[in-house]
């Protein structure tokens, strides 16, 4: 399996450090706000490569984080946490507000059909998805570490990463510490006994600016809540064990976030977080940046409330490698809605196998199959896998289908590899079936205008009946 390391800038072949499970982490929401269309690409883009290493054979431990403390609007350690400006926002307290948007980003995870994490290594966690705020305890270890290694330092505010102890700090963007020097402009700094301004909080103290922070922990050092960075690195080490083999996010993260993971697990551990590192690209809207100030920072439901389904979006995420920018208009959402509905119509050949004369061989379909996953298998190739799903799908002229079991089995494993649910679709009831009966019936009689005022009632049903050698076939107008 070939996949694009951001570490080492190429593709190259994928294996895992322990043969019997690949450990997988993927950052998570800040649980603040709704998640956008731009956050559930990041999703579907995981849920894609774990879905195409169990398609090709491995074993996947994915942990996924939320974060319910202590992201600071700005990277530069300044600002209001955006779960205190959430809580002043909506007059709640801010669990209220983590559990509230906790809640929405799994619906939204279930809508997306997209897998939840499966597990830790270790059994002391209930939760598939693992808050920072149950990490409390891992936090505060891995800060003595950081301290006692030397790596950290404290000053009234905040105890901070030194970066000078990192030498490679910039291996994953490319960008030196240096040239990052140039781009930082010494108004940011707040806390004056900061060594420099690329040092970042491991933990902040609960006075001046945060004095009144609702969340606090007692430890070694006084009360306070820990930065954003370290919790992805405490994480890490608590249930899966470091290095793991692919860590993901955004391509915003290159930056700043996960150089900072970086830094800390080596700090602490003295050796690297992950082996891989995966980063999807931006989504686009109307060809510009989302910006709430735009109008353009669309969530699910204002795609639902527009009549799409959740899973036309996942199709067009899909439609766009991970790597390469997409550019989200309700035209193109329109269109992958369209091509949805054709693989829907595909899907539902199989409750109309009574009219099948010719079959295909039973090797087409291992063939067929062994195409897709060959295409995942290139670095998340699904404009490719897609590919060959239309070209399948098509070739299935009326008449020709595969028979009833080999066709659950094939469309049972395009889901598992794509998620995009053609299996366990139901039948239409037995009055659609009575009324496209009565129809044919019509038809065959040549009453014609019986024939068309059940076709308007068929189209009633979101029904529509073309007429074939072999009879009648029905396909859905809407999902």
């Amino acid at each position: 399996m070939l996949l694009h390391n951001t570490l080492t800038r190429v593709t190259q072949e994928f294996s895992p450090i322990d043969p019997g499970a690949v450990t997988l982490y993927t950052c998570g929401p800040t649980v603040y706000n709704y998640y956008h269309i731009g956050n559930l690409r990041n999703a579907v883009f995981n849920d894609t490569l774990r879905r195409a290493l169990q398609g090709a054979g491995y074993n996947v431990l994915h942990v996924m984080n939320i974060t319910d403390v202590g992201h600071l609007v700005s990277d530069a350690d300044d600002g209001e946490d955006k779960l205190e400006k959430g809580a002043k926002r909506e007059g709640k307290t801010v669990w209220e507000v983590a559990e509230y948007y906790t809640d929405c980003f799994k619906h939204d995870m279930a809508a997306m059909n997209v897998i939840p994490p499966n597990g830790y290594k270790s059994s002391a966690y209930h939760d598939t998805y693992a808050r920072a705020t149950e990490f409390i305890p891992d936090q505060i270890k891995m800060v003595k570490r950081l301290l006692e290694n030397g790596f950290a330092y404290i000053t009234k505010q905040a105890i901070y990463f030194d970066i000078s102890k990192s030498p490679d700090y910039g291996k994953l963007s490319g960008q030196t510490l240096s040239s990052k020097e140039t781009a930082v402009r010494s108004e940011v700094v707040t806390d004056g006994e900061k060594r420099s301004p690329h040092d970042f909080a491991v933990w902040f103290f609960a006075v001046g600016t945060f004095s009144g922070h609702t969340m606090q922990w007692e430890t070694p050092w006084g009360k306070g809540f820990p930065g954003w960075h370290l919790e992805c690195s405490a994480i890490i080490h608590a249930t899966l064990g470091d290095p793991i083999d692919i860590h993901t996010g955004g391509i915003d993260h290159i930056g700043t976030h996960h150089p900072n993971e970086i830094a800390q697990t080596q700090g602490a551990y003295s050796h690297e977080l992950a082996r891989f590192w995966m980063h999807n690209e931006f989504m686009l809207v109307d060809g510009t940046k989302m910006a709430k100030s735009k109008g353009n920072s669309y969530t699910l439901r204002d795609i639902t409330d527009r009549g799409f389904h959740p899973l036309a979006y996942r199709l067009l995420i899909l439609q766009a490698h991970y790597r390469s920018e997409i550019n989200f208009t309700w035209e193109s959402l329109s269109a992958a809605q369209n091509t949805l509905l054709n693989l829907y119509a595909w899907a539902d050949l199989k409750h109309q196998q009574n009219l099948a004369e010719v079959r295909l061989s039973d090797t087409d379909i291992p063939e067929f199959l062994d195409r897709v996953k060959t295409a995942l298998s290139d670095d998340l190739a699904t404009t490719a896998a897609l590919s060959e799903i239309f070209r399948y799908s098509t070739s299935l002229a009326p008449g020709m289908t595969l028979p009833a079991d080999d066709f659950d089995i094939l469309l049972s494993e395009l889901d598992l590899l794509l998620g995009l649910k053609l299996n366990g679709r139901p039948n239409i009831t037995g009055e659609q079936q009575a009324i496209i009966a009565d129809r044919e019936t019509a038809r065959i009689a040549k009453d014609w205008a019986k024939a068309d005022k059940l076709r308007t009632k068929l189209a009633k049903h979101q029904l529509e009946v073309s007429d074939t050698p072999n009879g009648p076939r029905w396909r859905r107008t809407s999902l």
